[in-house]
């Protein structure tokens, strides 16, 4: 099994920044602050006076439409998938992020300065010992020709590809293991992109209003080009930024993935899709624990259940069930 880190992690210090949100424009002011061990990440609307907590899981979907919504009652966080990416490439667990707004900001379209500001903030390990979801069998999800899938891995591996009809994209391809350094260096930086005469829709529809060549890689019209001054920050750009998406996605299964992500010109509906497929195919995957064993040995603890489904909808670690098999292996 390829090397997990054992322990959760939190902040050390609490780190903050101020940007707009991508669809209304709004300032947005964000901090993100140390939690306690099997709390997770969860979001805290500042702005609001009651049922302000919204869990980063994905049970709380509530919408995919051109980004990732949570939803909690009335309390309601947008645009959550870049911050969600840069926490999982940072290997962080557990954070409470609070916000005064419903949308996280776009900052620069990527996930770089969530990277930078927690790398700022640095890491703790704490107390507890991690849970991870590992595959064990082929899970798939298909919507609209659309086909996302994940297979047994040792690791966590990411494959995307996107087509599009023009000279500018065309068909892209890109496939990382992902670890913190590799996150950093391949994929934090992709930015989000769009057509210029749809984001030109979404302003007359009151959307993207916080959109602009800083934020966004704007495609001319001619498709042969960018209007973005600096250019692209990558050859492939693109399909990084996909990739990126995908990995904030699927860090709302609530834990670490040891598996094979291979997703065929997908989107946020699509990952949540999978996700609900992993959910619904308890005996396609496993969770593996750790747990001391005297001083300073650990052991991993693979716990299968016939309820493990039910698991998946926990934010914390899950408890072994009596009628549950074990099986235990040497770090």
């Amino acid at each position: 099994m390829a090397t997990i880190e054992p322990y959760q992690y939190t902040l050390k210090e609490q780190v903050s920044c101020c940007g707009v949100g991508l669809h209304t424009g709004r300032t947005v002011n964000l901090t993100i602050k140390p939690a306690a061990a099997n709390t997770g990440i969860r979001f805290v609307r500042s702005d609001l006076e009651s049922q302000r907590v919204v869990p980063a899981h994905m049970k709380q979907v509530v919408d995919t439409t051109l980004a990732t919504t949570l939803g909690n009652g009335a309390a309601r966080v947008a645009t959550t998938e870049h911050l969600m990416a840069a926490l999982r490439g940072f290997g962080i667990d557990n954070a409470e992020i609070e916000l005064d707004s419903h949308e996280v900001p776009i900052m620069d379209g990527s996930a770089g300065p969530f990277f930078h500001l927690l790398t700022m903030g640095g890491r703790k390990r704490q107390g507890a010992l991690r849970k991870v979801l590992k595959i064990t069998r082929p899970i798939s999800y298909t919507e609209d020709g659309k086909t996302i899938r994940i297979e047994p891995y040792e690791g966590f591996k990411v494959t995307g590809r996107i087509v599009f009809d023009n000279d500018l994209i065309g068909a892209q391809a890109y496939t990382i293991d992902v670890n913190r350094d590799r996150f950093r260096k391949e994929i934090a930086h992709a930015r989000t992109f769009g057509f210029v005469e749809q984001v030109e829709n979404l302003w007359k529809n009151g959307l993207a209003l916080g959109g602009t060549l800083e934020s966004v890689i704007a495609i001319h019209w001619d498709r042969k080009s960018v209007l973005n001054e600096d250019g692209l920050r990558f050859d492939d750009e693109f399909v990084r930024h996909k990739v990126l998406d995908l990995i904030g996605d699927l860090a709302l299964l609530g834990s670490p993935v040891l598996g094979h992500v291979i997703a065929d010109r997908t989107g946020h509906t699509q990952h949540l899709g999978l996700m609900r497929a992993i959910a619904d195919n308890p005996s396609s995957w496993e969770y593996v624990r750790f747990e001391k064993n005297g001083g300073s040995v650990l052991k991993q603890v693979v716990v299968k259940t016939k309820k493990a489904g039910g698991l998946i909808n926990q934010l914390s670690a899950p408890a072994v069930n009596k009628k549950g098999r074990q099986r235990a292996c040497v770090v």
